[in-house]
């Protein structure tokens, strides 16, 4: 009996698809036409680096003056309090800890707002039209539980390795919730606010720029937490095809046993997480949630705004 014969105790022998060679087929198409995808990752490229110069470019100090002040604006002085201490934390966790985490926070960054820059629209689509609901629903299940190391395969043998097959993998694996929560936010709104909108002649741009997205704001910064929440997640799995940061610390450590060093990366990467889950849950609250109508009447720029006005009254 020849081993490719078909037996009904074990049919799966007989059967091959060809799955391995035409994945082989994938890499040499890619191999073969880099000058289709080089522009794109060229473009990445330059927004993770532009992004990781920006924030190393910031004295550690002012940063995190920066980033206390916009929680504190965001959130609150609690947040602003807890941020500044998580902040101070990691930068006294180790000599090299603030460069990686820059590193870090560059590369979750621009996964963020080029899943904001997909997602959104997607989402939008998905709260007008069932149909597009429909169609999006399977793949987006399929986004969300395909294991996180399967996204790495397609994307090393079409990008190569590094930050810009980090941040693509970030992207793939993290977009689901943004356009979830963004079609659930759309689909949320009051359909009678929305009636009388178009009663008093607004078209539908009008609608939805100026009713729909502002009353789904806070559910569609719920989705942008969550994708910020998911893409730090992958930032240890995709150190493995050398994306720098925290990760990549983390990384190394393990192949050491460097319990210290792996340590100061696995801290790094919650303090960040900390941080930017605490300002992105303060943004989704509403003006009346923290005590005031419009976000510009509290925190600092609230201050600021009342100092000025307070000169004015006084001047003659």
């Amino acid at each position: 009996m020849s081993e490719n014969s078909f037996s009904w105790l074990d049919p799966f022998r007989s059967v091959d698809l060809g799955i391995a060679e035409n994945a082989d087929g994938i890499k040499q198409w890619a191999i073969g036409n880099r000058d289709v995808i080089q522009p794109v990752k060229n473009f990445f490229n330059s927004l993770i680096v532009s992004t990781e110069q920006l924030l190393l470019s910031v004295p550690p100090t002012v940063m995190i003056v920066i980033l206390t002040l916009i929680a504190w604006q965001a959130a609150g002085r609690r947040v602003a309090i807890i941020v500044l201490f998580c902040l101070v934390v990691l930068g006294m966790l180790d000599p090299n800890a603030w460069s990686l985490a820059m590193t870090t926070l560059a590369i979750v960054a621009s996964s963020v707002v080029l899943c904001f820059i997909l997602g959104l629209p997607l989402g939008i689509l998905a709260g007008k039209s069932d149909k597009f609901q429909a169609f999006l629903r399977p793949v987006l299940d399929t986004m969300q539980t395909i294991p996180a190391f399967v996204y790495l395969v397609p994307v090393v043998m079409l990008i190569g390795i590094g930050n810009v097959s980090g941040v693509i993998v970030t992207i793939v694996f993290a977009l689901p919730p943004l356009i979830r929560l963004t079609s659930l936010g759309i689909r949320g709104v009051d359909p009678s606010v929305v009636e009388a909108a178009r009663a008093f002649g607004a078209n539908p741009l009008q609608n939805l720029y100026k009713v729909e997205l502002p009353l789904a704001t806070p559910t569609i910064l719920a989705g942008v937490n969550q994708t910020i929440m998911l893409s730090l997640s992958m930032v240890v799995i995709a150190s493995m095809i050398s994306v720098k940061g925290l990760g990549n610390e983390v990384l190394r450590a393990m192949g050491r046993l460097d319990a210290g060093k792996a340590l100061v990366g696995g801290l790094g990467i919650v303090i960040l997480a900390v941080v930017l889950d605490r300002i992105t849950q303060g943004m989704g609250q509403t003006g009346r949630e923290r005590g005031h109508r419009h976000w510009w009447e509290g925190g600092p720029v609230g201050i600021a705004v009342k100092i000025i006005r307070r000169n004015k009254s006084s001047s003659p």
